[in-house]
Protein backbone atom coordinates (compact mmCIF):
# COMPACT_ATOMS: atom_id res chain seq x y z
CA UNK A 1 0.00 0.00 0.00
CA UNK A 2 1.45 3.37 -0.79
CA UNK A 3 1.43 6.50 0.87
CA UNK A 4 1.23 10.12 0.74
CA UNK A 5 4.56 9.93 1.58
CA UNK A 6 5.81 7.42 -0.61
CA UNK A 7 4.52 9.42 -3.36
CA UNK A 8 5.66 13.48 -2.20
CA UNK A 9 9.61 11.46 -2.12
CA UNK A 10 8.59 10.21 -5.64
CA UNK A 11 7.26 13.69 -6.87
CA UNK A 12 10.26 15.35 -6.74
CA UNK A 13 12.12 12.88 -8.79
CA UNK A 14 11.92 12.99 -12.69
CA UNK A 15 9.23 12.25 -15.11
CA UNK A 16 10.76 8.09 -15.63
CA UNK A 17 10.25 7.44 -11.46
CA UNK A 18 7.10 9.65 -11.51
CA UNK A 19 5.85 7.20 -14.40
CA UNK A 20 6.89 4.25 -12.69
CA UNK A 21 5.39 4.89 -9.50
CA UNK A 22 2.36 5.19 -10.75
CA UNK A 23 2.11 2.12 -12.71
CA UNK A 24 3.16 0.27 -9.38
CA UNK A 25 0.65 2.06 -7.17
CA UNK A 26 -2.40 1.18 -9.37
CA UNK A 27 -0.45 -2.86 -9.19
CA UNK A 28 -0.71 -2.66 -5.87
CA UNK A 29 -4.08 -1.52 -5.15
CA UNK A 30 -5.61 -3.68 -7.43
CA UNK A 31 -3.63 -6.71 -5.51
CA UNK A 32 -5.09 -5.23 -2.05
CA UNK A 33 -7.38 -6.87 -0.03
CA UNK A 34 -9.95 -3.33 -0.27
CA UNK A 35 -9.91 -3.73 -4.00
CA UNK A 36 -10.91 -7.63 -4.50
CA UNK A 37 -13.67 -6.96 -1.43
CA UNK A 38 -14.57 -3.93 -3.83
CA UNK A 39 -14.87 -6.10 -6.71
CA UNK A 40 -16.56 -8.86 -4.83
CA UNK A 41 -19.02 -6.05 -3.87
CA UNK A 42 -19.77 -5.17 -7.23
CA UNK A 43 -20.26 -8.72 -8.60
CA UNK A 44 -23.12 -9.60 -5.57
CA UNK A 45 -24.67 -5.57 -6.06
CA UNK A 46 -25.00 -7.16 -9.81
CA UNK A 47 -26.76 -10.50 -8.69
CA UNK A 48 -23.17 -12.39 -9.34
CA UNK A 49 -22.37 -14.25 -6.56
CA UNK A 50 -18.56 -15.13 -6.97
CA UNK A 51 -18.38 -17.80 -4.38
CA UNK A 52 -21.25 -20.19 -6.62
CA UNK A 53 -19.69 -19.09 -9.90
CA UNK A 54 -15.86 -20.43 -8.90
CA UNK A 55 -17.41 -23.92 -7.82
CA UNK A 56 -17.01 -27.41 -10.06
CA UNK A 57 -18.79 -30.04 -9.50
CA UNK A 58 -16.74 -33.10 -9.99
CA UNK A 59 -17.36 -36.66 -9.89
CA UNK A 60 -13.95 -39.90 -9.78
CA UNK A 61 -13.16 -42.20 -12.44
CA UNK A 62 -12.54 -45.54 -11.90
CA UNK A 63 -9.25 -44.62 -10.91
CA UNK A 64 -10.22 -42.50 -7.81
CA UNK A 65 -9.24 -39.17 -9.45
CA UNK A 66 -11.42 -36.16 -9.48
CA UNK A 67 -12.31 -34.51 -12.98
CA UNK A 68 -14.91 -32.30 -14.42
CA UNK A 69 -18.40 -33.34 -14.16
CA UNK A 70 -19.98 -31.95 -17.54
CA UNK A 71 -22.92 -34.19 -17.71
CA UNK A 72 -25.13 -33.28 -14.02
CA UNK A 73 -26.74 -30.42 -13.87
CA UNK A 74 -24.92 -27.20 -12.41
CA UNK A 75 -27.09 -24.30 -11.55
CA UNK A 76 -25.73 -21.30 -10.17
CA UNK A 77 -28.56 -19.13 -8.13
CA UNK A 78 -27.95 -16.25 -6.81
CA UNK A 79 -30.03 -13.96 -5.07
CA UNK A 80 -30.33 -10.25 -4.92
CA UNK A 81 -30.39 -9.80 -0.94
CA UNK A 82 -27.41 -7.45 -1.22
CA UNK A 83 -28.70 -5.62 -3.58
CA UNK A 84 -32.20 -4.83 -1.93
CA UNK A 85 -30.96 -4.32 1.18
CA UNK A 86 -28.63 -1.31 0.09
CA UNK A 87 -30.79 0.47 -2.24
CA UNK A 88 -33.13 0.01 0.86
CA UNK A 89 -31.02 1.76 3.36
CA UNK A 90 -29.98 4.29 0.95
CA UNK A 91 -33.77 5.88 -0.15
CA UNK A 92 -35.02 5.08 3.29
CA UNK A 93 -32.18 7.79 4.79
CA UNK A 94 -31.27 10.01 1.38
CA UNK A 95 -34.99 8.92 -0.86
CA UNK A 96 -36.65 12.21 -0.02
CA UNK A 97 -33.32 14.87 -0.75
CA UNK A 98 -31.54 16.67 1.69
CA UNK A 99 -32.90 19.46 3.57
CA UNK A 100 -30.85 22.56 3.66
CA UNK A 101 -30.67 24.52 7.01
CA UNK A 102 -29.99 27.71 4.79
CA UNK A 103 -29.94 26.61 1.34
CA UNK A 104 -26.53 27.44 0.53
CA UNK A 105 -25.60 23.68 0.26
CA UNK A 106 -27.68 24.22 -3.04
CA UNK A 107 -24.51 24.96 -4.41
CA UNK A 108 -22.88 21.69 -4.69
CA UNK A 109 -24.95 21.55 -7.88
CA UNK A 110 -28.39 20.44 -9.27
CA UNK A 111 -27.98 17.32 -9.38
CA UNK A 112 -25.94 16.72 -5.80
CA UNK A 113 -29.33 14.91 -4.61
CA UNK A 114 -29.01 12.37 -6.14
CA UNK A 115 -25.23 12.26 -6.56
CA UNK A 116 -25.49 11.74 -2.93
CA UNK A 117 -27.48 8.81 -2.89
CA UNK A 118 -24.65 7.07 -5.54
CA UNK A 119 -22.10 8.40 -3.31
CA UNK A 120 -23.86 6.30 -0.72
CA UNK A 121 -24.51 3.35 -2.41
CA UNK A 122 -20.82 2.80 -3.53
CA UNK A 123 -19.73 3.26 -0.14
CA UNK A 124 -21.62 0.30 1.08
CA UNK A 125 -21.10 -1.96 -1.44
CA UNK A 126 -17.25 -0.96 -1.75
CA UNK A 127 -16.41 0.13 1.63
CA UNK A 128 -15.82 3.63 0.17
CA UNK A 129 -16.39 5.91 -2.44
CA UNK A 130 -14.61 9.32 -3.13
CA UNK A 131 -16.24 12.80 -4.83
CA UNK A 132 -14.07 15.41 -6.62
CA UNK A 133 -15.35 18.88 -6.51
CA UNK A 134 -14.94 20.28 -9.58
CA UNK A 135 -15.79 23.89 -9.37
CA UNK A 136 -19.98 23.31 -9.47
CA UNK A 137 -20.62 19.72 -9.35
CA UNK A 138 -19.18 16.40 -7.38
CA UNK A 139 -17.56 14.12 -9.77
CA UNK A 140 -17.70 10.28 -8.03
CA UNK A 141 -15.12 7.83 -7.89
CA UNK A 142 -15.43 4.32 -6.61
CA UNK A 143 -12.10 2.19 -4.91
CA UNK A 144 -12.43 0.09 -7.94
CA UNK A 145 -11.02 2.74 -9.88
CA UNK A 146 -9.23 5.29 -7.40
CA UNK A 147 -6.02 4.75 -5.40
CA UNK A 148 -6.18 6.93 -2.41
CA UNK A 149 -2.84 7.82 -0.99
CA UNK A 150 -3.33 8.27 3.11
CA UNK A 151 -1.05 10.29 5.09
CA UNK A 152 0.73 7.91 7.47
CA UNK A 153 0.28 10.57 10.16
CA UNK A 154 -2.99 11.35 10.34
CA UNK A 155 -4.53 9.28 8.19
CA UNK A 156 -5.94 12.10 6.03
CA UNK A 157 -6.90 11.79 2.19
CA UNK A 158 -4.24 13.85 0.71
CA UNK A 159 -3.69 12.61 -2.84
CA UNK A 160 -4.99 10.03 -5.09
CA UNK A 161 -4.67 8.10 -8.60
CA UNK A 162 -7.99 7.77 -10.52
CA UNK A 163 -7.71 5.36 -13.42
CA UNK A 164 -9.62 3.59 -16.13
CA UNK A 165 -9.00 1.35 -19.15
CA UNK A 166 -12.02 0.37 -21.26
CA UNK A 167 -10.92 -3.32 -22.44
CA UNK A 168 -6.99 -4.74 -21.82
CA UNK A 169 -6.13 -4.25 -25.09
CA UNK A 170 -6.73 -0.33 -24.75
CA UNK A 171 -4.22 1.78 -23.10
CA UNK A 172 -5.02 2.60 -19.30
CA UNK A 173 -5.25 6.41 -18.39
CA UNK A 174 -4.78 7.89 -14.96
CA UNK A 175 -4.82 10.89 -13.52
CA UNK A 176 -2.76 12.02 -10.19
CA UNK A 177 -4.86 14.33 -8.60
CA UNK A 178 -2.81 16.74 -5.60
CA UNK A 179 -3.31 19.45 -3.49
CA UNK A 180 -1.56 21.88 -6.34
CA UNK A 181 -2.65 20.13 -9.33
CA UNK A 182 -3.14 17.36 -11.38
CA UNK A 183 -1.40 15.16 -13.83
CA UNK A 184 -2.60 12.67 -16.22
CA UNK A 185 -0.37 9.89 -17.87
CA UNK A 186 -1.17 7.38 -20.31
CA UNK A 187 0.25 3.65 -20.47
CA UNK A 188 -0.45 1.41 -23.66
CA UNK A 189 1.49 -2.48 -22.21
CA UNK A 190 4.11 -1.63 -20.57
CA UNK A 191 5.44 1.78 -21.59
CA UNK A 192 4.00 4.59 -19.76
CA UNK A 193 4.22 8.93 -20.82
CA UNK A 194 3.14 11.96 -19.57
CA UNK A 195 -0.39 12.54 -21.34
CA UNK A 196 -0.81 16.05 -19.81
CA UNK A 197 1.57 18.24 -17.23
CA UNK A 198 0.72 19.42 -14.11
CA UNK A 199 -1.70 22.18 -13.65
CA UNK A 200 -4.12 23.87 -11.14
CA UNK A 201 -7.74 22.88 -11.08
CA UNK A 202 -9.55 25.86 -11.38
CA UNK A 203 -8.42 27.29 -15.08
CA UNK A 204 -8.56 30.58 -15.85
CA UNK A 205 -9.18 31.12 -20.56
CA UNK A 206 -8.77 34.00 -22.45
CA UNK A 207 -10.41 33.87 -26.22
CA UNK A 208 -9.03 35.70 -28.81
CA UNK A 209 -9.04 35.32 -32.88
CA UNK A 210 -5.57 35.27 -33.14
CA UNK A 211 -4.75 32.63 -30.61
CA UNK A 212 -7.83 31.63 -29.66
CA UNK A 213 -8.30 29.60 -26.66
CA UNK A 214 -5.27 30.66 -24.16
CA UNK A 215 -4.89 29.18 -20.81
CA UNK A 216 -3.22 32.64 -18.47
CA UNK A 217 -3.91 31.31 -15.21
CA UNK A 218 -5.14 28.78 -12.36
CA UNK A 219 -5.54 28.13 -9.23
CA UNK A 220 -6.32 25.64 -6.64
CA UNK A 221 -8.90 24.89 -3.14
CA UNK A 222 -7.66 25.41 0.38
CA UNK A 223 -7.73 21.89 0.59
CA UNK A 224 -7.37 18.51 -1.03
CA UNK A 225 -10.84 18.64 -3.49
CA UNK A 226 -11.69 14.73 -3.14
CA UNK A 227 -13.41 13.50 -0.34
CA UNK A 228 -13.95 10.25 0.88
CA UNK A 229 -17.01 8.45 2.24
CA UNK A 230 -17.69 5.35 4.19
CA UNK A 231 -20.00 3.44 5.44
CA UNK A 232 -19.49 2.11 8.83
CA UNK A 233 -16.39 1.95 11.69
CA UNK A 234 -14.29 -0.72 9.61
CA UNK A 235 -14.59 1.82 6.01
CA UNK A 236 -15.52 -2.04 4.71
CA UNK A 237 -18.15 -2.95 2.54
CA UNK A 238 -21.48 -4.06 4.12
CA UNK A 239 -21.15 -7.57 2.40
CA UNK A 240 -18.19 -8.69 4.54
CA UNK A 241 -20.82 -9.67 7.38
CA UNK A 242 -23.48 -11.70 5.31
CA UNK A 243 -21.57 -13.02 2.54
CA UNK A 244 -21.26 -16.76 4.46
CA UNK A 245 -25.36 -16.25 4.52
CA UNK A 246 -25.93 -15.25 1.32
CA UNK A 247 -23.56 -18.16 -0.08
CA UNK A 248 -25.23 -20.69 2.01
CA UNK A 249 -28.52 -19.40 0.91
CA UNK A 250 -27.51 -19.44 -2.88
CA UNK A 251 -26.06 -22.77 -2.68
CA UNK A 252 -29.12 -24.54 -1.04
CA UNK A 253 -30.59 -22.93 -3.83
CA UNK A 254 -29.07 -24.65 -6.54
CA UNK A 255 -28.12 -27.74 -5.15
CA UNK A 256 -32.11 -27.87 -5.03
CA UNK A 257 -32.50 -27.10 -8.61
CA UNK A 258 -29.79 -29.46 -9.57
CA UNK A 259 -31.18 -32.63 -7.53
CA UNK A 260 -34.73 -31.37 -9.10
CA UNK A 261 -32.86 -31.40 -12.88
CA UNK A 262 -31.23 -34.87 -12.25
CA UNK A 263 -33.64 -37.03 -10.98
CA UNK A 264 -35.94 -35.44 -13.29
CA UNK A 265 -38.84 -36.44 -11.26
CA UNK A 266 -38.90 -39.90 -12.78
CA UNK A 267 -36.84 -43.66 -12.61
CA UNK A 268 -37.50 -46.65 -14.77
CA UNK A 269 -36.31 -50.60 -13.74
CA UNK A 270 -36.12 -52.93 -15.78
CA UNK A 271 -36.79 -56.76 -15.57
CA UNK A 272 -35.09 -60.02 -16.78
CA UNK A 273 -32.44 -57.12 -18.26
CA UNK A 274 -29.31 -59.47 -16.85
CA UNK A 275 -27.40 -59.40 -20.13
CA UNK A 276 -27.22 -55.65 -20.18
CA UNK A 277 -23.65 -53.44 -19.69
CA UNK A 278 -23.39 -50.51 -17.92
CA UNK A 279 -23.01 -49.18 -21.93
CA UNK A 280 -26.59 -50.79 -22.83
CA UNK A 281 -27.96 -49.28 -19.56
CA UNK A 282 -26.78 -45.51 -20.92
CA UNK A 283 -27.81 -46.01 -24.37
CA UNK A 284 -31.40 -47.22 -23.51
CA UNK A 285 -31.43 -44.16 -21.04
CA UNK A 286 -30.31 -41.69 -23.89
CA UNK A 287 -33.10 -43.37 -26.01
CA UNK A 288 -35.81 -43.51 -23.67
CA UNK A 289 -34.72 -39.50 -22.80
CA UNK A 290 -34.95 -38.74 -26.82
CA UNK A 291 -38.02 -41.20 -28.27
CA UNK A 292 -40.22 -41.85 -24.92
CA UNK A 293 -40.49 -45.26 -26.23
CA UNK A 294 -38.49 -48.42 -24.94
CA UNK A 295 -38.43 -51.38 -27.04
CA UNK A 296 -37.87 -54.54 -25.05
CA UNK A 297 -38.32 -58.67 -25.72
CA UNK A 298 -40.99 -60.25 -24.62
CA UNK A 299 -39.80 -61.54 -21.44
CA UNK A 300 -38.74 -58.45 -20.18
CA UNK A 301 -40.94 -55.73 -18.22
CA UNK A 302 -39.91 -51.78 -17.98
CA UNK A 303 -41.93 -49.90 -15.04
CA UNK A 304 -41.77 -46.08 -14.60
CA UNK A 305 -41.13 -45.07 -10.71
CA UNK A 306 -42.06 -41.40 -9.49
CA UNK A 307 -39.59 -39.67 -7.16
CA UNK A 308 -40.67 -37.55 -4.64
CA UNK A 309 -38.22 -35.09 -3.28
CA UNK A 310 -37.99 -34.04 0.39
CA UNK A 311 -38.83 -30.01 0.19
CA UNK A 312 -39.36 -29.55 3.72
CA UNK A 313 -36.06 -29.53 5.28
CA UNK A 314 -34.75 -27.28 2.79
CA UNK A 315 -37.69 -24.56 2.78
CA UNK A 316 -36.84 -24.42 6.74
CA UNK A 317 -33.09 -24.15 6.17
CA UNK A 318 -33.32 -21.28 3.32
CA UNK A 319 -35.99 -19.49 5.85
CA UNK A 320 -33.77 -19.72 8.81
CA UNK A 321 -31.51 -18.47 6.62
CA UNK A 322 -33.11 -15.28 4.69
CA UNK A 323 -34.08 -14.24 8.49
CA UNK A 324 -30.52 -14.28 9.88
CA UNK A 325 -29.57 -12.12 6.72
CA UNK A 326 -32.11 -9.67 7.44
CA UNK A 327 -30.73 -9.62 11.22
CA UNK A 328 -27.10 -9.63 10.12
CA UNK A 329 -27.60 -6.62 7.56
CA UNK A 330 -29.82 -4.91 10.15
CA UNK A 331 -32.73 -4.53 6.98
CA UNK A 332 -36.06 -4.25 7.04
CA UNK A 333 -38.45 -7.45 5.88
CA UNK A 334 -40.98 -5.47 4.16
CA UNK A 335 -42.79 -8.55 3.83
CA UNK A 336 -43.73 -8.79 7.38
CA UNK A 337 -45.25 -5.79 7.49
CA UNK A 338 -47.45 -6.10 4.53
CA UNK A 339 -48.70 -9.84 5.92
CA UNK A 340 -51.79 -7.87 7.65
CA UNK A 341 -52.86 -4.87 9.71
CA UNK A 342 -49.81 -4.12 12.00
CA UNK A 343 -49.66 -1.16 14.30
CA UNK A 344 -47.63 2.18 14.32
CA UNK A 345 -45.88 0.76 17.43
CA UNK A 346 -45.61 -2.61 15.66
CA UNK A 347 -43.88 -0.58 12.13
CA UNK A 348 -41.94 1.58 14.78
CA UNK A 349 -40.25 -1.83 16.55
CA UNK A 350 -39.45 -3.02 12.79
CA UNK A 351 -37.86 -0.14 11.90
CA UNK A 352 -35.22 -0.29 14.64
CA UNK A 353 -32.59 -2.18 13.24
CA UNK A 354 -32.40 -0.98 10.35
CA UNK A 355 -32.55 2.84 12.02
CA UNK A 356 -29.59 1.87 14.27
CA UNK A 357 -27.49 1.57 10.83
CA UNK A 358 -28.96 4.47 9.35
CA UNK A 359 -28.11 6.20 12.23
CA UNK A 360 -24.14 5.33 11.84
CA UNK A 361 -24.37 6.14 7.98
CA UNK A 362 -25.99 9.11 8.71
CA UNK A 363 -23.03 10.69 10.30
CA UNK A 364 -20.49 9.51 8.25
CA UNK A 365 -22.81 11.12 5.21
CA UNK A 366 -22.86 14.09 6.85
CA UNK A 367 -19.16 14.30 7.74
CA UNK A 368 -19.03 14.00 4.04
CA UNK A 369 -21.20 16.49 2.63
CA UNK A 370 -19.74 18.98 5.70
CA UNK A 371 -15.98 18.29 4.19
CA UNK A 372 -17.29 19.20 0.67
CA UNK A 373 -19.32 22.28 2.02
CA UNK A 374 -15.53 23.24 3.13
CA UNK A 375 -14.02 22.83 0.14
CA UNK A 376 -16.90 24.70 -1.54
CA UNK A 377 -16.67 27.51 0.18
CA UNK A 378 -20.29 27.14 1.49
CA UNK A 379 -21.37 27.15 5.07
CA UNK A 380 -24.76 25.06 5.53
CA UNK A 381 -26.11 22.42 7.84
CA UNK A 382 -27.80 19.31 6.07
CA UNK A 383 -30.69 17.37 7.76
CA UNK A 384 -32.71 13.99 6.64
CA UNK A 385 -36.08 13.17 5.96
CA UNK A 386 -36.13 9.36 6.09
CA UNK A 387 -38.84 7.90 4.10
CA UNK A 388 -40.90 5.33 6.17
CA UNK A 389 -43.94 3.03 6.08
CA UNK A 390 -45.99 3.76 8.56
CA UNK A 391 -49.95 2.99 9.68
CA UNK A 392 -51.54 6.34 7.93
CA UNK A 393 -54.85 6.09 9.67
CA UNK A 394 -53.12 5.40 12.64
CA UNK A 395 -51.10 8.65 12.82
CA UNK A 396 -53.97 10.56 11.08
CA UNK A 397 -56.09 10.00 14.09
CA UNK A 398 -53.36 10.49 16.76
CA UNK A 399 -53.05 14.30 15.13
CA UNK A 400 -56.57 14.58 15.12
CA UNK A 401 -57.31 13.72 18.86
CA UNK A 402 -54.37 16.12 19.02
CA UNK A 403 -55.70 18.98 17.18
CA UNK A 404 -56.74 21.14 20.72
CA UNK A 405 -53.33 21.01 21.58
CA UNK A 406 -51.18 21.90 18.68
CA UNK A 407 -51.05 24.53 16.23
CA UNK A 408 -53.48 24.15 12.93
CA UNK A 409 -50.29 25.13 10.26
CA UNK A 410 -48.45 22.20 12.32
CA UNK A 411 -51.66 19.65 11.75
CA UNK A 412 -51.81 20.88 7.73
CA UNK A 413 -48.06 20.04 7.44
CA UNK A 414 -47.93 16.67 9.51
CA UNK A 415 -51.12 15.49 7.22
CA UNK A 416 -50.26 16.40 4.42
CA UNK A 417 -46.61 14.80 4.75
CA UNK A 418 -48.56 11.91 5.73
CA UNK A 419 -50.10 11.76 2.05
CA UNK A 420 -47.10 12.49 0.30
CA UNK A 421 -48.19 16.26 -0.87
CA UNK A 422 -45.32 17.84 0.94
CA UNK A 423 -45.24 20.00 -2.24
CA UNK A 424 -48.66 21.53 -1.99
CA UNK A 425 -47.32 22.30 2.10
CA UNK A 426 -47.34 25.88 1.86
CA UNK A 427 -50.16 26.72 -0.96
CA UNK A 428 -52.93 24.76 1.19
CA UNK A 429 -51.44 26.67 4.36
CA UNK A 430 -51.88 30.01 2.17
CA UNK A 431 -55.47 29.10 1.12
CA UNK A 432 -56.52 28.05 4.94
CA UNK A 433 -55.61 31.73 5.52
CA UNK A 434 -57.48 33.25 3.15
CA UNK A 435 -60.44 31.19 3.92
CA UNK A 436 -60.37 32.22 7.32
CA UNK A 437 -60.15 35.90 6.36
CA UNK A 438 -62.34 35.87 4.05
CA UNK A 439 -64.82 34.36 6.83
CA UNK A 440 -64.06 36.86 9.15
CA UNK A 441 -64.67 39.71 6.81
CA UNK A 442 -67.86 38.26 5.85
CA UNK A 443 -69.41 38.13 9.05
CA UNK A 444 -69.70 34.56 8.94
CA UNK A 445 -69.73 32.55 12.09
CA UNK A 446 -70.08 35.81 14.59
CA UNK A 447 -73.30 36.84 16.18
CA UNK A 448 -75.01 39.69 14.17
CA UNK A 449 -78.82 39.50 15.64
CA UNK A 450 -80.38 43.23 17.06
CA UNK A 451 -81.80 43.57 20.29
CA UNK A 452 -85.53 44.15 20.53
Amino acid sequence: MKTYQDWAEVAQKSEKDRIEFVKSAINDHKSSKAYKNAIIGDDYFNGENTTIRMLEKVIYNAKGQAVPDTVSPNHKIANRFFYRSVLQATSVLLGNGITWANGQGKGLGETFDKDIMQVCRLAQVEGASFAFWNLDHIEIYSLSNFVPFYDEEDGALKAGIRFWQIADNKPMRATVMELDGYEEYIFDGTEGNVFKEKRPYKLKVRTSEADGDEIYDGENYSNFPVVPCYANNTKTSELLPIRATIDAHDLISSNYCNTVDDANLIYWSITNAGGMNDADIVKFIDKMRKLHIAQVDDDQQIQSHEVSLPYEGREAILDRLEQQLYKDAMALNTYDLASGAVTATQIQAAYEPLNQKLDMLESYITDFIQRLLDIAGLEDEASYDRSIVINKTEEINTLVNAAMYLDPEYITEKIMTIFGDKDQIESTIDKQETDNLDRLTSGEGTDNTEEQ
